[in-house]
């Protein structure tokens, strides 16, 4: 039987702020949920950079802007942006930091993965168009078994959103809503 893990993108308080769905922590907190009850892992990956950004090369369209902004002024600190609270993990739970998009990249994700014997992802997160399209990208070629919990995904922009659940994800992927997938678990 295939090992799976609930894996929670990018959910944390900066990036959730800007997104307007008022109940997509409630519903994101019923796919955890869920999976805790059938014994199902719950991981995180949040991304994130060392002081003053070594990380980031100032040619990065998405992360370039922090970098130049930490020349300029005295705090070359990252802000703070812990995991959103109200979808905190609990202390048995995985965190991944990441450098870029996917939650593969610059991580040991894949590393910890396969040590646990996984096998099997189970995808959430903000933004839909972003670290869920570059995770599923990145975890298809690796060849992990995928599901996207649709409504547990976030977009800025709606049509985008449903595009990629509607018809580019499920070539790659099976898509369910939260209901759907803790009703099989």
């Amino acid at each position: 039987m295939p090992q799976s893990v609930l894996l929670v993108l990018d959910v944390q308080s900066l990036i959730v702020e800007r997104y307007a769905d008022p109940d997509y922590l409630s519903r994101l907190g019923r796919a955890i949920d869920a999976a805790r009850r059938a014994g199902t892992p719950v991981w995180y990956a949040q991304v994130g950079f060392r002081a003053g950004f070594p990380e980031v090369h100032p040619r990065n369209k998405m992360f370039g802007a922090l970098a130049r902004a930490a020349e300029d002024g005295p705090a070359r600190q990252q802000p703070p942006n812990e995991i959103h609270p109200a979808v905190a993990p609990h202390p048995q739970d995985i965190v991944v930091t990441k450098r870029r998009v996917s939650a593969f990249s610059g991580s040991d994700l894949d590393m910890l993965l396969r040590a646990a014997g996984v096998d099997e992802l189970v995808l959430t997160g903000i933004a839909t168009s972003g670290v869920i399209l570059s995770t599923l990208r990145q975890a298809a070629d690796l060849d992990y078994g995928l599901t996207v919990l649709s409504d547990a995904c976030a977009d800025a922009d709606p049509e985008v959103h449903r595009v990629l659940v509607e018809k580019v994800f499920p070539m790659q992927a099976d898509v369910a809503t939260v209901a759907d997938w803790a009703a099989g678990l």
